[in-house]
């Protein structure tokens, strides 16, 4: 095989990341395949065929779901992978973005490498090349409940043989050519939930660049209303130590550090003085999410599961702890955008400020930001809405022998709609404290983190401050927060956590 391109993601089955899923599904990227991971997934055909003279093999030799107890016949097997594939492409509801079929590529490709089933080496092959060259399946958004995107990648496999077409998304070159899958590759490849990994994995690292701005648009606000640092006090935190309460207070003395002035009050409303416990709880989510999903992203889950030349029947497709981390990172972030809105709420109050209500212009009756504080609280609500825990619905399917499920998917949806209106929710604090700053005539003390993002913030948003239409200002202050390439190179090294004492 020859030496993989130097741009090229290497694909092993074990190693894949959240963000490689998100580079790959928003940029053209070669791909390349382990050498050793190709070859064990050629081996494993040989080690399934001696298997299956010991047993029956579920979806091989055998029916699904409550079909399980019908025993195919040769004849049967020799056109079931095909039937299994159109029967189970029943996808519904609008298309997802091209983005997130990708997404679904990267991870089903790196899943299979895993060798935990008999797919075919071609197939892999088809992915690999599908992502290179650009070509998506078309595939409907409804049809998961948590237990396997069984719709989306019966969609995936349809177009693996020809029956769909390959769409283009981005990049240049042809698609895969049309394979012919049998009973060895319909189901192994419907045995996952790429898809619903697939956009987790691009909402947490969205949601990874945003978790880290918080601590910078709240240290603006509170230097245009002089805080206290108190609530950040390493002591505080090593006397009650929560890792992520830890981190975010350590952060938010880093960027304060050259702060000048005497706090106006003994102590701040919650929306400064409980940054440390809410958002730290939304770190601490983050954190779990992005354990799942290095687990999820490499994981063979393909039921029934082939480990050297034994098959085994099992529930590993199911998604609990993925839709349980989805439901942590939802509610967190709706407590973290609680207090965002709050602290927006201090900023429009002249006592907190000394400055007209509202940051108007003057105290003419100019309404100011008014609008955006309501605008605030309207992608609040829609937050507020998506938290909503999806482990709490239940479902009885295929004639009772599937009793529960995960609502994984759904969660993951719910998850991808937080990210944009959590977005819009900072970006109404960051206009809010950047005005807020301006009219005071203060800027962040000394030259580090904050001093930066202060100044990248200033860049992009108006400094009229007679009353405008602010939606331009919104959307440039959420598309700062959410680049991931903002250089702040003057900015310290990441925080360890203060270690309990």
């Amino acid at each position: 095989m020859t030496a993989p391109h130097p741009e090229a993601v290497c694909f092993d089955g074990a190693s894949l990341t959240a963000s490689q899923v998100t580079a790959l599904a928003r940029t053209s990227r070669p791909v390349h395949l382990d050498p050793q991971a190709r070859a064990r997934v050629t081996a494993a055909r040989s080690a399934a065929i001696q298997a299956t003279t010991r047993r029956p093999v579920y979806g091989h030799s055998t029916g699904v779901g409550a079909n399980r107890t019908t025993t195919l016949d040769e004849d049967a097997t020799r056109d079931f992978g095909l039937r299994l594939l159109r029967s189970h492409a029943g996808g519904i509801g609008p298309l997802v973005p091209v983005e997130q079929s990708r997404a679904m590529l990267a991870v089903r490709l790196n899943q299979l490498l895993g060798a935990g089933s008999a797919i075919d080496g071609a197939v892999v092959d088809a992915l690999a090349q599908a992502l290179t060259t650009g070509h998506v399946p078309e595939i409907h958004a409804l049809g998961s409940i948590g237990t396997a995107d069984l719709t989306a990648l019966a969609e995936l496999g349809l177009t693996l043989a020809g029956e769909q077409p390959w769409h283009p998304g981005t990049g240049l070159g042809s698609p895969p050519g049309p394979l012919t899958l049998s009973s060895w590759d319909a189901l192994p490849l419907l045995s996952s939930s790429a898809l619903t990994i697939g956009q987790a994995a691009l909402a947490a690292t969205d949601l990874r660049t945003l978790l880290d701005r918080v601590p910078l648009v709240a240290a603006l606000s509170l230097t245009a209303v002089h805080g206290s640092l108190e609530p950040y006090a390493a002591a505080v935190h090593a006397r009650r130590p929560h890792p992520g309460a830890q981190q975010v207070a350590a952060r938010m003395t880093r960027l304060l550090d050259a702060a000048d002035w005497s706090p106006s009050l003994v102590q701040d409303p919650f929306g400064f003085r409980c940054l440390p416990q809410v958002h730290g709880g939304a770190v601490d989510a983050w954190n779990a999410l992005d354990r799942v999903l290095a687990v999820e992203l490499n994981a063979s889950a393909e039921n029934p599961l082939l480990d050297g030349d034994e098959y085994y029947h099992h529930g590993g497709f199911h998604q609990a702890p993925l839709a349980l981390a989805l439901d942590q990172m939802r509610l967190a972030l709706l407590g973290t955008a609680q207090l965002t809105t709050a602290r927006q709420g201090a900023l429009n109050e002249p006592a907190f400020t000394g400055l007209p209500p509202f940051l108007a212009e003057a105290e003419n009756g100019s309404s100011g930001l008014m609008a955006i504080e309501f605008a605030a609280h309207s992608a609040l609500a829609e937050l507020r809405g998506g938290a909503q825990p999806v482990t709490l619905g239940h479902s009885v399917i295929s004639r009772g022998v599937e009793e529960h499920a995960s609502f994984a998917a759904t969660a993951a949806r719910r998850l991808t709609e937080a990210v944009d209106h959590f977005g819009l929710v900072l970006a109404c604090e960051l206009v809010a404290a950047v005005r807020a700053l301006r009219m005071l005539e203060r800027t962040p003390s000394g030259d580090g983190e904050l001093s930066l993002f202060h100044h990248a913030a200033a860049a992009v948003l108006d400094p009229d401050l007679a009353d405008h239409k602010l939606t331009a200002d919104v959307h440039a202050a959420a598309a700062l927060l959410r680049s991931a390439d903002l250089d702040l190179s003057m900015a310290a090294p990441a925080v360890v956590p203060v270690q309990p004492r």
